[in-house]
């Protein structure tokens, strides 16, 4: 059985940094493609970014991208979203998701309720201040 945790949400003010991590356990964890999430209060959730199985490739949705960083460290079993610039807009809840038979690629663009049926953690609140 997959299980991933999430950490390093807080709050910060706008202009400020954070680093999520989420670490994973119970399967092999660098075969598998992982992505990252978020869910704002009274919205969808939507795709942040995802990273392949070899760290070669890496995907972001617009609204973060040149601000956010993905990587991933698969002797820990452990990914990690380095958000910088970090904005109000970016408040949400970060799961990360572990999804086989995925694509990074595939993460970034097929509609998240799709993954809802795969290996979600349990989020970690991110808020931004102005």
């Amino acid at each position: 059985q997959v299980q991933l945790v999430e950490s390093g949400g807080g709050t910060v003010q706008a202009g400020g940094s954070l680093r999520l991590s989420c670490a994973a356990s119970g399967r092999t964890f660098s075969s598998y493609a992982m992505g990252w999430f978020r869910q704002a209060p009274g919205k969808e959730r939507e795709f942040a970014a995802a990273i392949s199985w070899s760290a070669g490739s890496t995907y972001y949705a617009d609204s973060v991208k040149g601000r956010f960083t993905i990587s991933r460290a698969n002797a820990k079993k452990t990914v990690y979203l380095q958000m910088n610039s970090l904005k109000p807009e970016d408040t949400a809840l970060y799961f990360c998701v572990l999804a086989p038979g995925r694509t990074a690629q595939a993460m970034g663009v097929i509609p998240p309720s799709i993954l809802i049926p795969f290996h979600w953690g349990q989020g970690t609140q991110v808020t931004v201040s102005s």
